[in-house]
């Protein structure tokens, strides 16, 4: 078993179902756990049926060593991207994603659909659908390039199914949106891993011979943790800057009628 898979796999996988989880949450609070619950379980079903017939064969065809520098560079994309909306965010340049105003506004959308009757309701069923295999489909790049990239698939199944399992626990007991967990504190710790990772395999994609090997994984993270505080500090006090001239400019017009 590969801890840094299994770590990375179980966030990126939570992150994704906590999102989702939100939406099924509404559903069913507005339009009968019925609707919501199956559209779930439908989603769940279909993405369990593309993992087997496409997961599992690519799994045994692939060669990794030659497909190593494409996942590196393809992680690398993607874990970016959440650091980069991370990074934003803490500066205060993007607002927080924050699952109680998602879910409050989700609730108000599925109110003005009307209201539920006793038989199945299919707008709520094809909203929790539609959010689960969104975003089920984009764990599920996690998990594989994951696995394919460290042939370690076991390893990236594992986190997966953890996350999974503890997002699906959370909100049966919870029955509201996971609001103590800061889902854009974990969007930016998988960003960190992803890129780390995808640093990584890049590395190796093109000879690079890594200090300690794995270690050197962490050696990355800890790099990138420290550009991205650097960055947030950057630009927290360029936008300072910029609202105090803003501030300043408005004042010296209100001042000159």
């Amino acid at each position: 078993m590969n801890f840094y898979v299994i770590s990375a796999s179980f966030l990126g996988t939570a992150v994704e179902f906590i999102e989702a989880l939100t939406i099924v949450l509404a559903v069913g609070v507005v339009r009968g756990w019925k609707s919501s619950l199956l559209g779930m379980t439908a989603a769940i079903l279909l993405l369990t049926a593309l993992v087997a017939l496409f997961g599992i064969p690519l799994m045994a065809l692939v060669q990794v060593s030659m497909f190593q520098l494409i996942i590196g560079v393809f992680m690398l994309m993607f874990g970016m991207r959440w650091l980069r909306k991370a990074i934003l965010r803490y500066a205060g340049l993007k607002a927080l994603h924050l699952e109680d105003k998602a879910y409050q506004e989700e609730l108000e959308r599925q109110r003005k659909e009307g209201t539920i009757g006793t038989r199945m309701d299919w707008f709520g069923f094809a909203t929790s659908f539609n959010i689960v295999l969104l975003e089920g489909i984009e764990a599920i790049f996690i998990v594989l390039t994951l696995g394919l990239a460290t042939s370690s698939m076991s390893s990236a199944i594992l986190g997966s199914l953890i996350g999974i399992l503890l997002v699906v626990a959370a909100g049966i007991l919870l029955r509201k949106p996971l609001t103590m967990i800061s889902e854009n504190t974990m969007k930016f710790i998988v960003g960190l891993m992803l890129s780390g990772f995808g640093i990584f395999w890049v590395g190796e994609g093109i000879g690079v011979e890594w200090w300690q090997q794995d270690v050197s994984i962490l050696v990355i993270i800890v790099l990138l943790v420290i550009a991205s505080g650097v960055g947030v500090g950057v630009l927290r006090k360029l936008q300072n800057r910029r609202l105090a001239n803003e501030s300043s400019v408005s004042n010296h017009t209100g001042s000159s009628y």
